[in-house]
């Protein structure tokens, strides 16, 4: 039997995030997810007027291609995606996953190469379209949350059609805020950093570019971060598990990281020069999403928390002028039961055990 809130996601992926026009181009890139998922988006894109272009994606596939990858081989792919997003209006990925760590054993320098070649792409989609990413509830992802497959399925439909519309007044009030302070000091358990904003505007996120959302962003004056940050969320990246992150900055750079795997993580910062500074930080606050799961769309919006990403800033009006292959969202959660913290902007605190102390801030409390 079909799920109807299937169609309900479709709707709201196309009618609210992208908000597709008639006549316009549509990439629908689908990972591991079933055929209804894409049929739906099809039939929801055709609805309003817009052309569909559908690919399919196979994670073991794409593993095996990485590992052999050839730099002439990626050119020719990265030139062929490029040329389709300069076409491309809107762009909405939908990405399941059946093994969150089948991408662990591509060799270092393969992975290196590949994320270099395919990062134009991401720009000129992340720049010159309207785009929206989400993830797929699997019985993998329900394992990661310790969740059963059918109450996670519940869950994920729960946290991407909450209603994010309501949540725009206080999360511009956030981005208002954001904009005129000059100076962040952040504290809690292993946590004392320091960093400036002046310059920089922040964006507010509210189910716009990822689903699920809820969050507000800019980033650091690039060489501003000083002091040290312990991230008590675990994490995944380039199919890798950390947990237990700690990094240490000055003048903007990270000079000591460790982890569970201290080697694998310097081996990743040590990618291009960016990677060692500071890309992004954001305030996150999804109210239905309260504990990690390892997957980086659901935990950096959890309630009460905030990620500070080493490597690549985005391009516009939050850019710091950091440029990397590497975006990595790690992240802290200031909630008491995860040991509290204060977030204060120019001295003032602005939130205290993950939740806001200004009126008009608390509309995004948990």
């Amino acid at each position: 039997m079909h799920d109807p809130r299937i169609d309900a996601l479709s709707r709201q992926l196309v009618r609210y995030s992208t908000k597709v026009k008639k006549g316009e181009l549509v990439w629908i890139d689908l990972f591991d997810v079933p055929n209804t998922v894409g049929q739906s988006l099809i039939r929801e894109v055709v609805a309003v007027g817009g052309m569909p272009m559908v690919r399919i994606n196979d994670a073991v596939l794409t593993r095996e291609q990485m590992i052999h990858a050839d730099a002439k081989q990626y050119d020719i792919i990265a030139k062929n995606n490029l040329a389709l997003m300069k076409q491309t209006d809107c762009y909405i990925a939908v990405r399941g996953s059946h093994n969150i760590t089948e991408a662990a054993d591509v060799p270092p320098d393969k992975m290196k190469l590949v994320m270099a070649k395919l990062r134009p792409v991401q720009n000129e989609r992340v720049n010159n379209s309207r785009w929206v990413v989400l993830r797929w509830p699997t019985a993998s992802m329900a394992q990661q949350a310790g969740m059963s497959t059918q109450a996670f399925e519940d869950f994920f439909f729960r946290v991407c059609l909450l209603d994010y519309a309501a949540l725009l007044p206080a999360m511009n009030a956030l981005k208002k805020l954001m904009d005129k302070t000059q100076q962040v000091h952040i504290t809690g358990p292993g946590t004392d950093l320091r960093f400036s904003l002046k310059g920089l505007k922040a964006i507010a996120c509210g189910g716009n570019h990822n689903i699920p959302d809820g969050e507000v962003f800019s980033a650091p004056v690039k060489d501003s971060v000083e002091g040290v940050i312990s991230y008590n969320a675990p994490t995944i990246y380039q199919g890798i598990a950390f947990d237990s992150v700690k990094l240490e900055f000055s003048k903007g750079k990270i000079i000591k990281a460790t982890a569970n795997n201290t080697e694998a993580i310097n081996k990743i910062l040590d990618s291009d020069e960016g990677a060692r500074y500071i890309g992004e930080f954001a305030i996150g606050f999804n109210r239905e999403i309260k504990e990690p799961m390892r997957d980086i769309l659901f935990d950096e919006k959890i309630a009460g928390s905030f990620h500070f990403t080493p490597g690549q800033a985005y391009e516009g009006i939050a850019d710091n002028g950091n440029r990397s292959q590497v975006h990595w969202d790690l992240v802290n959660i200031q909630r008491p039961d995860y040991g509290g913290g204060e977030i204060r902007f120019d001295g003032k605190v602005i939130r205290k055990d993950g939740r806001f102390v200004l009126p008009e801030l608390k509309p995004l409390n948990y």
